[in-house]
Formats: C-alpha cells, structure tokens, sequence
C-alpha cells in the first residue's frame, strides 16, 4: 500500500483512476527497484560550509530545557511546533497541509499531529494551557458542525469520516481529486482523542472538548467501509463509491484498525485484525542487517508510534516471532541508515548521519543522467528502501530521521545536528528543517514544480509539510518523556482496541485507573 500512501498531496483523478493509480505506482517502484538493485558507486558526499542557525523569533514563552536533549533537538522541536502554532486559520483553527501554499486546503491528518502538538507546547512552556484549550476546542467545534453527506462537494465527509483535505476557508470537500480517507480521519482522531485524555480539567472548555472528541469518534462508521470485510477499505469518493483498495498490514494503518476495534458506537469485529496481519510475512525478513517487517517509507514506522506506545506489548504475531512493533520500528529506522551508508545507487550526500528515505516532496523530472544511467526524480512521492518495495531518487527528508528518535537515538540525534551543522544554511530555517532536499539534483535546464537549486549543493524544498512535522514534534517528545504515549494509556478507547486486537503484556497489563492516576 505504499503508492496509495504516498498519494497524500497528490492530486488524484476522480472515479477508478482513484484505485487504479495505486496499482499503477507500486508496479513502477517495483521496477525502478529491480533495475537499480545491482548498481554499487562511491559516495561523493557533497560538503557544504558551516552556517549559523538562522534567530528564533521571540519565543512563545519561556522554554523548559531539558539536559539530556541537546539544545539542536530542543530547537527542531521547537521550530516545528511552531510551525502548528503560527500556520493555524485563526477563524476555525483548521491547519493547511503546507507552506507556503499555492492552493488552500487543510489536511485532516495535519490535524491530528497538530492538536497533539499544542499540548507539547503546553508542556515546553511555549504557550499556556489555556491557549492550547482554546485553539482545540475551536477546531473540534467546527468540525462537529460541519455537514456530513453524500454530495460531490459540499460536504466534510460521510458516515463520521473526513475528507482528506478540506477547503481552509469553509471545510468542504477541496476538489472533486480528493477522496474520504480511513486512514487521514484516523490520524485526525489520534490527535482528537489524546485532546479529550489531555485536556481533563473541570472548567467549561476543557468538558468540551472532551465531550466534542468522544463525539467525533463515535460518529465514525467503521463498518460502512468494509465493503470486503474484515478488512477497512482505504476510503469512498461519491463519483464512484467505496475505493477497491483496502488496508492489509504492514504499514501506517495499524491506528485504523486499533481505533475501528475500539469504537464503542459502529465497531469492526475482532477479526480484522487478523486479516491485517495475514500478509506480514510477504514483508518479514532481513535487509541491511536487520530481521522486521518491512515497509519503505519511514513514516510507515512512525505514524501508528505517535500515539500508541508499543514497547512491551505484542499481538498474537509478535508473540509468536518473539518482539513487538516498537522494537520492529527501531530496525526499521538502523536498516534505513545502513542503506544509506552502502548508497547502492550512488546519491551524492548519502552518508551515517546523512539519511531518511520517506514519503516528501522532491524535484519532478524524467529521464535524466545521473552517473551514467536514466533515473526517475519525482514531485511528491513515498521514498523507501526495504523488503517489499522501494524508491529511491536521491532526496532525502529530514523527518524520515528525526521523527525516528525514539527507536533509534544514538543514530538519529547525530543524523540531527550533521545535516543541520552541514548544510543548515540551506535547508534549516524558521521552522525546522524544510521538508527534503537532493544533493544530486542539479539540472538547471528543468522547470521545477517547487523547490529551488542552491549553487554547488543541489535542490532544496521550498515547503514544510504538516504530516512531516508532526512525526518531529510528538516523536521527541515520546523520547524525553514518553508524554504523549502516557496520556493515550489513560484512553479508554486506545486500550480497547488494543486489547481486541489481541494485545497483552507491558503497559496493558497495569488497570486503567492506575495509567490514569499517573
């Protein structure tokens, strides 16, 4: 299912094109994998001069520092908070997908990172409680009042699940190319639900926001999309019903299936989760030196983490291959990096603390020479190496590594300050890092579709992707704290679907009241 996911910004045609595109896409990373596996050539790291982080603003507030995170992660983190905070519609609280953008349209997933987000803010001392109450209970207002229906475009979604993206202005369907989507109103609930965990004081605005999440995710439907059940298909468009393509592990859907067992109004039986788990082992084995389930790009590994924390749990199939999906996450994330250290294709820039293959923007263009050989750059695409799919154009994006710190921190941290101390003058600015660069790419003759060249580096982004930024946010805090993972364990929602999914062990282990108490 990585094409389908790598469709998040892409625009899609209407009708069975929708599906369609998916097959087409996964049948062309196959190929371009099998007709690059062989080739081996020297990295040529491309060194940039040492730069000076561009000023922090002035800061929301006075920052809680941390000494065991380095103060180049407690900027990152900080930077790409800010980014959730400045970027929200400040009329409905809805968040773009990107910026700058040339078309505007929010992203439902963009979302849920970002309600998680404000809290973090909250627990940093980079904005009050208040402020951060607030901003959700705006959201989770207008998302409640907007209608849901079967109408091409002037509705939010259907059967309680969202449109992938919604006009920023008004919270419709943006265009007739954009599907109702499983898996994006999924990562609009995580952040939902940690709101309603969160947020548990006894003052007006925090009991509506709390009543106003349990709400939305009770209206959620699950069943209506399984059209072949057990398994949850990937969405609806109204030109054409039910899209063909359904979730089957191993990818990002994992929160699909946990929340669709855990709902108390319209749940799925216990037994799509074990037509989910069916297809791991066309998956499992080893690459770069690791044995996991594999799956290309990193968010795959990242996204489902951001809010559950798999450490010491296991289902029925970690069980019996003796770990759990935390620990498949962390092989994941040290099998990227090797990758990145043998550089099969030869990328200009790959290196041990210059890696992350994702799903991000990248500088479009066909039938190029790079060493020799024709290569593929594309726009925005899932990058990937691994066990069932991949590829690979040179372009790598700094969340694929940083929203890995939890599994892996003796690798990402340095990941971290190498690519900021190395090339932060081109790629590191008010937000963060931009959302990729390619150190390969330097054909001045081709139109680019974003992004810009920088004299002797390569193409750099121009844009910051809120589904990018907000693996950054969350996942550093997971690693200081655990603070995300912490407040999930005390949802009752969270834990029920775990625990119909078959989870035992760890966390699950301890009653609920005592994960509430903490």
């Amino acid at each position: 299912m990585i094409a389908e996911s790598a469709r998040k910004r892409e625009r899609i045609a209407p009708s069975s094109a929708l599906a369609d595109r998916a097959t087409e896409e996964r049948l062309a990373v196959n190929n371009l994998r099998i007709r690059f596996a062989t080739l081996l050539f020297f990295v040529a790291v491309l060194g940039a001069c040492r730069s000076p982080q561009p000023p922090l603003e002035q800061p929301l507030a006075t920052a809680i520092r941390t000494s065991e995170i380095p103060a180049q992660v407690e900027d990152l983190q900080q930077r790409s908070f800010r980014w959730f905070w400045d970027n929200t519609r400040e009329d409905n609280g809805l968040i773009p997908d990107r910026t700058p953008y040339t078309e505007p349209f929010s992203s439902i997933a963009a979302m849920g990172f970002g309600l998680t987000s404000y809290a973090i803010g909250v627990e940093r001392g980079w904005v009050t409680r208040e402020q951060a109450a607030q901003r959700t209970l705006k959201v989770l207002r207008f998302l409640r009042s907007q209608p849901q229906g079967s109408s091409f475009e002037d509705d939010a979604g259907y059967h309680g699940f969202f449109y992938h993206f919604l006009g920023l202005a008004n919270g419709r369907r943006y265009a007739r190319w954009v599907e109702v989507s499983s898996v994006d109103t999924s990562l609009l609930l995580g952040g939902v639900l940690f709101a309603q965990s969160y947020y548990d004081g006894a003052n007006p605005v925090e009991g509506e926001i709390r009543d106003l999440a349990d709400q939305l995710y009770r209206n959620v439907e699950w069943p209506w999309l399984q059209e072949r059940a057990p398994l949850i298909s990937m969405g609806w468009v109204p030109e054409d019903g039910i899209i063909s393509h359904d979730w089957v592990g191993y990818n990002e859907a994992m929160l699909v299936y946990v929340l669709a067992l855990g709902s108390p109004t319209h749940p799925v039986e216990a037994d799509a989760w074990k037509a989910w788990t069916q297809t791991y082992d066309r998956s499992f084995g080893e690459f770069h030196g690791q044995t996991y389930l594999a799956f290309g790009p990193q968010f795959g590994h990242q996204y489902s983490h951001a809010w559950i924390d798999f450490r010491g749990i296991r289902d029925a199939w970690m069980r019996e291959h003796d770990f759990d999906y935390f620990e498949n996450s962390r092989r994941a994330t040290l099998a990227q990096r090797a990758y990145a250290i043998a550089n099969p294709m030869g990328w200009n820039g790959y290196a041990e603390n210059v890696w992350g293959l994702t799903a991000s923007d990248g500088p479009q263009a066909t039938h190029q020479i790079y060493n020799l050989l024709p290569r593929e750059f594309r726009h925005y695409s899932a990058r990937g190496a691994g066990l069932d799919a991949g590829f690979d154009d040179g372009t790598l994006a700094p969340t694929a590594a940083a929203g890995s710190i939890a599994f892996a921190p003796e690798i990402v941290i340095p990941a971290i300050t190498t690519m900021h101390d190395t090339y932060g003058k081109a790629i590191y600015g008010k937000y963060g890092f931009v959302d990729a660069f390619n150190p390969s790419f330097s054909y001045a003759d081709v139109p680019l579709k974003t992004g810009h060249l920088v004299k002797d580096f390569g193409w750099v982004d121009d844009n910051y992707i809120g589904i990018d930024q907000g693996p950054i946010v969350i996942m550093i805090e997971n690693y200081r704290n655990g603070f995300v993972w912490d407040v999930m364990k005390r949802n009752p929602y969270i834990r029920k679907g775990l625990e119909r999914a078959g989870f035992t062990g760890g966390w699950l282990d301890t009653p609920a009241k005592e994960n509430a108490s903490k």
